[in-house]
């Protein structure tokens, strides 16, 4: 179950990337991408979503093709 959770939260938030326009989107769904992560290998899912947040906000100034 936990490769299942892990596959699925990647996926989700790889297929959303195409459609975020600016950096609260991206940041929320880094968030939610983190915190659901971070579930799965049994880590705090608030640290998960603080820097999943944190890199959904910054991969479009870092140039991660994957952002734009």
């Amino acid at each position: 179950m936990f490769h299942l959770r892990l596959v699925l939260a990647a996926a989700a938030t790889l297929s959303l990337s195409a459609c975020l326009d600016n950096d609260l989107e991206r940041g929320l769904a880094g968030a939610a991408a983190g915190a659901l992560v971070a579930d799965a290998t049994g880590a705090d899912p608030t640290t998960g979503a603080i820097i999943g947040g944190a890199g959904g906000v910054l991969c479009d100034d870092l140039g991660l093709a994957a952002c734009n």
